[in-house]
């Protein structure tokens, strides 16, 4: 309720420069209407200014909004671990639902490498990187050996 009233005064100052500038100006004369150093020119063109800033405001706000609101999909897209592979490749595991597939990293390209037809199976350590044997259980998902652990 306190918006609509906030809104309802920001509308009743928009109005107020036409009212003045009709007032002001005698019927029939052509031009802005101004009289004088233009006063009134001046309180529209701040009045429309601060209109415009607002709306900016406004519109970054719904729009941060509206990407909180759709962001639940991310949950579904996990890094399980990387490895490096150069000063600026990687090879990252990644799970999309309950798919994992191995992907590679490198300035400017992603490429998928893997899709892993049996999902490694990841601690929370390991999933946060801190897992040494990475590699290893990746060497033996991708060539088939059996089941890691």
């Amino acid at each position: 309720m306190r918006t609509a009233t906030q809104i309802v005064m920001a509308l009743g100052l928009l109005c107020l420069p036409w009212l003045l500038a009709a007032e002001e100006a005698p019927r029939g004369a052509p031009g802005l209407g101004m009289t004088g150093d233009g006063g009134a020119y001046l309180l529209q063109l701040v009045l429309g200014l601060m209109v415009v800033v607002v709306a900016i405001v406004a519109l970054g706000f719904v729009l941060r909004r509206i990407h909180g609101l759709s962001g639940g999909l991310s949950s579904e897209f996990r890094v399980l671990g990387s490895v490096s592979l150069g000063s600026r490749e990687r090879m990252v595991l990644v799970q999309v639902g309950d798919v994992q597939m191995v992907v590679g990293v490198a300035p400017g390209r992603v490429q998928t490498l893997h899709v892993l037809e049996r999902p490694i199976e990841v601690n929370p350590a390991a999933a946060k990187g801190a897992d040494p044997s990475f590699a290893q259980r990746l060497r033996t998902a991708m060539s088939g050996q059996g089941t890691s652990s």
